[in-house]
């Protein structure tokens, strides 16, 4: 990475270190942030167990022996402590000579066994849980991140694409199993540094729950097969469904498709800027209701994408949280029928001034995903 370009990402993670000390300002001194996720999005560093501190005006950055090389050259501008025994000692010795006497720790991501062993190695310091620091700043993503999303989007849909360009021939006969391995592999060969989550592939009768495991299920003529998929690319997520057909329709499912299909467009519609998650979710559930399947869409309607797969804002019945420009968003409504199958269609999707902007370009009738 040239020198200019290096300097102008510690300027985008300083900034954002800035609007977390300013959310904590009057609530403690300084705050702990143990959530690997959010310890990258505040310094650029991607290793794992380590822990940042924040105070007015310093940073310090926790971590062990097989990351120090890798910390110093992803985030020169941060202080490096490496810790050689517990971390709540490691915390204190970093905390030497700072006026700390509120701690703050990430309650939605500490555990109370660690928050018991934080206080215990600094019994001097007022823990005090806090939440929701750094998730509503991660909602709104700039521009870098909107990229580094989309790629991670057309690395999910090249493998997919090539997935379904294999033929039928290639399907009939094979394991969920094996068609999940085959479409993870293709995202790797693609760029992908790993899927995003652990790919379901839900053949027949399967496709009615929701987070299936594939299996040794073999895929026949006929079936209807629910693929829910996502790629890692450079520390970004993406998440895709579709339903891929092996031979003729179902008049069943061909209707529960029609139906997905035009919840979906009424949820894509209603995410924009000042809406809850709460309408967005009943945008879409309206239509679902309406057709007599309310009660076969036992989930809500999507969630905040990012560097991780389900993040801040939620899309459901009861979220009040309002959706501001910049935020991904999945919409994936579906319906499930047990003994026949499901359907369900996701996309994800771009919350601008301007209205939605769906990020992702897989065909969603019938035909296009039809073997």
């Amino acid at each position: 990475m040239a020198r200019s370009s290096r300097k102008s990402k510690q300027g985008v993670f300083a900034r954002r270190r800035h609007a977390v000390l300013r959310r904590m300002a009057g609530k403690t001194d300084a705050v702990l942030i143990s959530r690997p996720e959010d310890v990258t999005h505040l310094s650029g560093f991607t290793g794992d167990s380590s822990f940042l501190v924040l105070g007015a005006g310093w940073a310090r950055l926790i971590t062990d022996g097989r990351y120090g090389e890798q910390a110093e050259r992803e985030c020169p501008d941060i202080p490096l402590h490496v810790r050689r025994g517990r971390v709540g000692q490691a915390v204190g010795e970093a905390l030497k000579g700072r006026r700390v006497r509120r701690l703050a720790v990430q309650s939605d991501h500490v555990t109370v066994r660690f928050g018991e062993q934080l206080a215990k190695k600094l019994p001097t310091k007022r823990i005090r849980p806090l939440a929701d620091l750094v998730a509503p700043l991660r909602a709104v993503k700039d521009d870098d991140e909107v990229r580094a999303i989309r790629k991670a989007i057309r690395t999910a849909e090249r493998a997919f694409r090539e997935l379904l360009g294999m033929g039928r021939r290639r399907w009939i006969g094979r394991t969920e199993r094996d068609i999940a391995a085959e479409l993870n592999y293709r995202m790797c060969l693609a760029g992908a540094d790993g899927p995003s989550f652990p790919t379901i592939v839900a053949a027949g009768a399967h496709g009615s729950l929701p987070h299936y495991c594939p299996a040794g299920t073999r895929i026949r003529p006929g079936d209807a097969v629910l693929i829910d998929w996502g790629a890692k690319v450079g520390g970004y997520c993406s998440d895709l469904t579709r339903v891929v057909f092996t031979g003729t329709i179902p008049p069943i499912l061909a209707e529960i498709h029609d139906v997905v299909r035009r919840a979906q467009a009424a949820g894509i519609a209603a995410a924009r800027p000042g809406v809850s998650g709460g309408t967005v979710d009943a945008a879409a559930r309206k239509v679902i209701d309406e057709a007599g399947y309310g009660e076969r869409f036992m989930h809500s309607l999507g969630h905040g994408l990012g560097r991780q797969v389900h993040e801040a804002p939620g899309l459901g019945r009861t979220s009040k949280v309002r959706l501001r420009a910049g935020t991904v968003v999945t919409v994936e409504p579906g319906i499930y029928l047990p003994g026949v199958g499901g359907v369900r269609i996701e996309d994800d999707v771009l919350v601008t001034r301007g209205g939605p902007r769906r990020l992702s370009s897989l065909p969603r009738g019938m035909a296009a995903l039809t073997l």
